[in-house]
């Protein structure tokens, strides 16, 4: 499977099932210092906006992950590049971290965040803008559908949930954020490319 993977992809699915092994020898440490800490929490590092995408908390946290970054980053790194791919992931997981700390800043919350969702999410939108006419199945229900209308129920689903406080343990605001990094990263990209 790994070789046919582009290597920006096949490098972040490696890196992030190598630190969940690591995370299983010595889980406690690698939260303090490596999951994303709300900023009053005393906890709080600066490396932390990028080190918590490589956190799970559990087996199919990983997995679920991994497996939509096989199945969407792989088409996007064809499509751009290693290079403007991991620009664009990265930007993702950024701003998801950046919108959850904010989050959480108004909500007094104080529990670490930690996983490539807000990375997977923003992949998801870019997924869905460049190919949007992409039919996806969605199990359980095996009816193909396309690309922007998937992502965009899921964005709602995220938006709803998050709102509602629907799965206090999820952090829909972060997804929220990995993909408006996301929009927000395409359109500029659009926008030099159109003036330059």
């Amino acid at each position: 499977m790994f070789p046919r993977l582009p290597p920006a992809t096949r490098g972040l699915i490696l890196a992030n099932v190598v630190v969940f092994l690591v995370q299983l020898l010595a889980w406690d440490k690698m939260l303090g210092l490596f999951a994303l800490w709300p900023l009053g929490s005393g906890l709080f590092h600066v490396w932390q906006l990028i080190t918590y995408a490589f956190l799970h908390g559990n087996l199919p946290h990983i997995f679920l992950n991994m497996f939509a970054l096989f199945m969407f980053g792989s088409g996007l790194e064809s499509y751009w590049g290693a290079r403007r791919f991991l620009i664009y992931y990265f930007v993702c997981v950024l701003a998801a971290a950046v919108t959850q700390l904010l989050v959480e800043g108004a909500s007094s919350a104080a529990e670490p965040v930690l996983g490539a969702s807000g990375g997977i999410f923003g992949v998801l939108l870019a997924f869905a803008w460049y190919f949007p006419r992409q039919r996806l199945i969605v199990l359980p229900i095996p009816i193909p559908v396309p690309a922007w209308l998937f992502v965009t129920i899921y964005a709602l689903i995220e938006l709803f949930s998050g709102l509602t406080r629907t799965q206090q343990s999820v952090a829909h605001f972060a997804h929220l954020g990995g993909m408006a990094g996301g929009a927000l990263c395409i359109l500029y990209w659009r926008t030099r490319r159109r003036f330059s």
